[in-house]
């Protein structure tokens, strides 16, 4: 994704030739509604909310307004241009594809018979190889910046007003509103990239001005509508912004004529386009948990809707499959639309393919550098999976604490041994597919009002003895009383806390000395490969397991090789890191080409500093500036879901360590820890014994 400073100056300036481009077809009439096919893949997505105006620079617009012309004296025809884009993007990823499988076969021969001819072309291929990723990423980029139709429907802002006076039954007692009395605007420096003056932002709005606002020219390209997505909660509930969307709906979808000049077209067409951005990003967090809120919508497409204009069947089917999919809990991507997941799929490939590329490139360029000065970790620690694993199908989603094919009593007789067997590289990335299979499943909307959940800034954050079902809503909820709020985020954090207390289990359950510093060895290290891997998640787990009071206490730690003991300095050093800065892991473009799977209480407690404080002014309106920086912290969550983990999964592994995690996880360290001896420091016995014998032996004398 590209950062321009001119982004914003860019969309204003460049909008009105764009607008007329799209709503022309060759023969220069006008389109009633959007076609089916451009319905596809409406959500902005979260590098909209995240980059807001700059997501697309000024290359994107120039690239994608050359799309599509026959001759430099043809005019602009959005067909031609999705036709081209899209033979463009699929012929350079098929060669991409191909590159990629050519040099991992060579990367193959390389290690097998480290030949000097195949040695010096690698480094040439990589080159290519970054270059053609490149070029696939702008094409997806120009692609979703074509696929803004939705911005051909915005109106000027001082036609919002007019957006809430169509809304309204009585619109003949209805005083006129000013822009003023809903949304609060400032100006911006001007830019000294184009002759602009400066810029109006939004600042702050009433319920009803942030919802009219969604109708505004350039809502889409400047970010707000996916911003408007993730934050609406804190200000109005779902049921009310499903009714004012529907009622926009009612008002013009009779009366919205041929010519998309007239507001009343407009209006509809945007209701539509917004309705589809909420389902395809949102439906697992406010549709699929509200039984109410979907029938209401069902119910008003089929009688009102499918009769009348081609959304109304569209918007079912999105419907139907993002519900099959929710049930099913066989897809992990935000996005409900067929079109967009077929597109997708490709896509998802050439991720693996680009994450393939990546780990090999960069791998070792994350390691943390302490005062002391500590190298990545050696290459012994780096051994690969075993080759079989490969060929095994790809792993089903659930959780941790989901039973699978091996007993508890199988994996309770294995005991530790396993562990201590399997290295640490293996172990960490089974450890990751695990995580990933839980992260994969959480929604950015998921860590937002957590206060309310009792989520709190301490390690152990939700009690076991605690379901989230039974979890109340307490007095500092920050969404509206009658907001249904998803509780996934507590699954997450009470895995996080199985995993932590699974660590420090297998430790203080260890009968000899000895074998507890090969434990310890065996996660120091295992930390260090998942933080190194970007598995900030697992590398807080684990650290929260060996901080525990009891493991801290233990003889093992004295006896510890130095160079392992100060992986603990490096993990704490970790996490001072993630905790100093809420989009820490955002910087740079690491997070574009490798995995990264954020530590889930430490997102938690990132988002609740930003809640610290008021949402309104004192006139009553909602302060856009506070949820605008909410909404941009909570997007990386979909950020790094784009790009998965492509380890090998290790089945027998992966079934031992859900079945050791589930075996613990509700484990007293303490009572554990209290029938093992090597958990306390041991005096020699006859040492022990000479001591009691000169006792005696001066008591004796007293008396004497």
């Amino acid at each position: 994704l590209q950062n321009n400073d001119c982004g914003t100056g860019f969309a204003e300036e460049n909008t009105s030739s764009e607008e007329q481009a799209m709503i022309k077809t060759a023969g220069n009439t006008y389109l009633a509604s959007p076609n089916l096919s451009d319905f596809c893949g409406c959500s902005p997505g979260w590098s909209s909310a995240f980059y807001g105006a700059e997501c697309f620079d000024s290359e994107v617009h120039s690239y994608l307004k050359n799309l599509g012309k026959q001759k430099s004296s043809e005019s602009q025809n959005i067909d031609a241009k999705k036709v081209e884009l899209e033979q463009l993007l699929m012929m350079e990823t098929k060669n991409y594809r191909k590159t990629i499988k050519f040099y991992q076969k060579l990367l193959q021969k390389e290690r097998r018979s480290k030949g000097p001819e195949t040695k010096s072309m690698l480094p040439k291929l990589r080159g290519q190889l970054q270059e053609m990723k490149s070029k696939v990423q702008f094409l997806e980029l120009v692609k979703k910046y074509q696929m803004m139709y939705a911005e051909q429907w915005g109106v000027e802002s001082y036609v919002l007003p007019t957006v809430i006076h169509n809304g309204k039954a009585d619109t003949m007692d209805m005083a006129p509103m000013d822009e003023s009395s809903l949304l609060l605007y400032y100006n911006t420096e001007k830019h000294q990239c184009n002759n602009q003056n400066g810029v109006r932002v939004l600042q702050a709005g009433t319920p009803l001005g942030l919802m009219a606002y969604l109708y505004s020219r350039n809502a889409f390209l400047e970010g707000y509508v996916q911003q408007f997505l993730y934050t609406f909660r804190y200000f109005c509930t779902q049921e009310e912004f499903l009714q004012f969307l529907l009622d926009r709906i009612s008002s013009t979808l009779s009366s919205a004529s041929l010519d998309p000049s007239t507001s009343l077209t407009k209006i509809c067409n945007r209701s539509f386009y917004i309705l589809q951005a909420w389902i395809e990003d949102c439906y697992s967090v406010d549709f699929a948990t509200n039984t109410d809120l979907l029938g209401t919508l069902k119910e008003f497409i089929s009688s009102k809707v499918a009769s009348l204009n081609g959304y109304g069947e569209r918007l079912l089917s999105l419907l139907e499959d993002a519900s099959a999919r929710k049930s099913g809990s066989a897809d992990l991507c935000s996005g409900v639309d067929k079109c967009k997941e077929e597109s997708k799929e490709g896509r998802k490939t050439l991720h693996s393919l680009c994450k393939k590329l990546s780990e090999d490139v960069s791998r070792k360029n994350f390691y943390w550098k302490l005062s002391k000065g500590m190298g990545p970790i050696a290459q012994c620690q780096r051994e690969r999976l075993h080759t079989g694993s490969a060929v095994l199908p790809k792993p089903s989603c659930s959780s941790f604490t989901e039973e699978s094919s091996v007993s508890l009593a199988r994996a309770d007789e294995v005991g530790p041994v396993l562990l201590i067997e399997c290295s640490a590289q293996q172990l960490c990335w089974q450890l990751t597919l695990l995580q990933q299979e839980v992260f994969n499943k959480c929604h950015p909307v998921h860590f937002l009002n957590s206060r309310a959940l009792g989520v709190k800034d301490k390690c152990v954050t939700v009690p076991k003895a605690v379901s989230a079902e039974t979890v109340s809503l307490k007095v500092c909820n920050l969404f509206l009383s009658k907001c249904i709020q998803d509780q996934y985020l507590l699954q997450l954090l009470k895995n996080a806390d199985s995993i932590s207390t699974w660590v420090a289990a297998e430790i203080v359950t260890c009968h000899t000395t000895k074998r507890q510093v090969s434990l310890l060895s065996k996660f120091l290290l295992i930390a260090k490969c998942c933080y190194e891997q970007r598995n900030f998640a697992t590398a807080m787990q684990i650290l929260a397991g060996l901080e525990n009071l009891i493991v801290r206490q233990l003889p093992a730690w004295k006896i510890l090789p130095a160079k392992i003991a100060e992986i603990m300095e490096e993990l704490k050093a970790v996490e001072v890191f993630l905790k100093s800065d809420s989009l820490c892991l955002m910087e740079g473009d690491r997070f574009k080409s490798l995995p990264t799977i954020p530590s889930a209480h430490v997102l938690a407690m990132h988002v609740q500093q930003l809640e610290t404080g008021g949402f309104t002014m004192t006139n009553g309106a909602h302060k856009w500036t506070k949820l605008r920086n909410i909404a941009k912290v909570v997007s990386q969550v979909h950020a790094f879901q784009e790009n998965p983990y492509t380890y090998a999964p290790d089945f027998k592994l992966q079934s031992y360590l859900r079945q050791r995690i589930t075996h613990f996880k509700d484990a007293d360290i303490s009572a554990l820890a209290a029938d093992n001896c090597a958990n306390f420091h041991q005096v020699p016995a006859e040492k022990h014994s000479r001591k009691i014998q000169d006792t005696l032996r001066r008591m004796k004398a007293t008396f004497q």
